[in-house]
């Protein structure tokens, strides 16, 4: 694969999306994840930095764009580097009452 590529499930990984590399496998091949709007289930499927990562979690739905290519799988402060986060809830759980 091309250095400014990398594959899907070693990404989401690296990302710390999943906890091992075969999870994030399965989350792909099971449907959870889009890649740039488009369902995929093939975990090799190449990404690139700016693709927009839809991942369907039990209590949320996440869209990051990809911002860097990891080289490890770090500590969490290092992952957070690799990705943007585009929800539009940001991870509340709980409405904030000046919003409304």
């Amino acid at each position: 694969m091309r250095e400014e590529r990398q594959r899907l499930d070693k990404w989401l990984w690296f990302a710390r999306f999943a906890k091992t590399r075969t999870l994030a496998a399965k989350m792909v091949t099971s449907g959870y994840v889009r890649l740039n709007g488009q369902r995929t289930d093939n975990a090799a499927k190449a990404v690139a930095v700016g693709d927009v990562v839809t991942i369907a979690l039990p209590r949320a739905t996440l869209v990051v764009r990809i911002d860097g290519l990891g080289q490890r799988r770090g500590p969490a402060t290092e992952a957070r580097l690799l990705y943007l986060d585009l929800s539009q809830d940001n991870g509340a759980l709980v409405s904030d009452p000046d919003n409304r």
